[in-house]
């Protein structure tokens, strides 16, 4: 399937992180496998720490195949994986051949996946770096919210492992059929009557950068950075939304677990809407607001007592959550170019497996330790107040000496 519409590659993109993003549904399975099987809760539980840990990893080695063999290989071989994975998830009896199954193969497969829509519509939308990419992650945060109903049906209907089954088989479907449409534009490909202004020229590096060139620029560390930061104060509320909501408004279970469908809305919603800002006042001030913004989120969050605006607020800061996975591969492309950013964006994707692992573990030790959530949102909010600057003071890596100058001329 070739193509050089543009929109048609992108929508093909937005559907093949759907299916993918599904894998953030897996706590619909986590009950029934438990009524089935006996396993406990953190046994089934590490199954989807294995396949998000394996995702960043599969991420940065897809980024790198991709440059080599291009983006439609590596997109196949992830749906491929992804949906055997799933379905292969179908015949667990023990434990470990969950973990193998849904765990390693899936996750390996959601990281190939992952990293191949964002890698290829950076290239083909030059002039809308923020929304497009910002649309293509939003895909991937809306795929629990449209699959988790849909397993929930399908386990009450023909059970658990049944469900595997029939899931991977459409998951496998629609990622073969997104991922025929990646395809990089053709040597040389320039948008017909676009040029990006001077604002866009002065927060733009003026050449494509290797992994290992920018390796050696302290400005990837500070863009690995602020995914980490902005990653650890959402997740940290994600791992513990429902009994946050319990505890500060006094809701049941019920109604916390409502309260947590609602502003898992945000995540999704954050990816387009703040990656559609960046393009407007630039990814630098887009990292600013949001961090300046969950500053006054996380400080103010202890004291509120009604449902409906802790439902908004914590819908906010997971907004500000999916807002830098939304902005961030196009962060990666200004400052480095779009040639290489697989394998660039997805080594910082290793940021999101740190967070996930930092972030849960902060928030829950300081509720055991102090015997509230309030004190861990404070200091939330006392770092998010620091990280504030880090994006006020990143620019993008300039070339130095004669050649520098001829390549800013050009590029001016």
């Amino acid at each position: 399937m070739i193509t050089n519409n543009r929109w048609v590659i992108a929508i093909a993109g937005v559907f093949l992180q759907i299916a993918l993003g599904a894998v953030y549904a897996w706590s619909v399975f986590r009950v029934p496998l438990a009524k089935q099987f006996g396993w406990s809760i953190s046994e089934i539980t590490l199954t989807f720490t294995i396949s998000i840990f394996v995702l960043g990893i599969a991420a940065f080695f897809g980024g790198l195949w991709l440059n080599r063999k291009g983006p439609r290989i590596v997109a196949l071989t992830g749906g491929v994986l992804y949906g055997l994975g799933v379905f292969l998830a179908s015949f667990s009896h023990d434990i470990w051949w969950l973990y193998l199954s849904y765990g390693l193969i899936g996750g390996i497969g959601v990281g190939l996946g992952y990293i191949v829509p964002v890698a290829v519509l950076v290239k083909w939308f030059p002039d809308r770096r923020g929304l497009i990419t910002g649309i293509a992650v939003g895909g991937f945060g809306a795929g629990a919210l449209i699959f988790a109903p849909v397993a929930t049906r399908l386990i009450q209907s023909v059970g658990v492992l049944n469900t595997f089954a029939y899931l991977g088989i459409a998951y496998l479907i629609i990622t073969v059929i997104g991922g025929f449409f990646m395809q990089n534009p053709p040597d040389g490909w320039k948008l017909e009557g676009w040029a990006p202004t001077a604002t866009e020229t002065s927060h733009r590096a003026t050449r494509d950068y290797t992994l290992g060139e920018a390796l050696k620029t302290w400005q990837w560390y500070a863009l690995w950075l602020l995914l980490f930061l902005n990653t650890c104060a959402g997740i940290s509320i994600i791992s513990q939304e429902a009994p946050i909501f319990q505890e500060l408004t006094g809701a049941s279970a019920i109604v916390a677990a409502s309260m947590v469908g609602l502003a898992s809305i945000g995540n999704a919603v954050g990816r387009v809407f703040w990656a559609w800002v960046s393009d407007l006042i630039t990814r630098r001030a887009t990292f600013a607001v949001m961090f300046i913004l969950q500053v006054l989120l996380f400080w103010f969050l202890p004291n509120l007592a009604t449902v409906s605006l802790m439902t908004i607020i914590t819908f906010i800061v997971l907004m500000c959550y999916g807002g830098g996975f939304g902005t961030m591969p196009a962060f990666a492309a200004d400052y480095f170019g779009p040639k290489n950013v697989g394998p660039i964006y997805g080594l910082m994707l290793t940021a999101w497996g740190f967070a996930s692992a930092f972030g849960p573990l902060f928030i829950a030790y300081m509720r055991e330790t102090a015997g509230s959530y309030a004190g861990a949102l404070h200091v939330i909010a006392g770092v998010m107040a620091i990280s504030a600057l880090l994006p006020i003071m990143v620019r993008p890596p300039r070339t130095s000496g004669a050649a520098g100058v001829a390549l800013q001329k050009k590029f001016a």
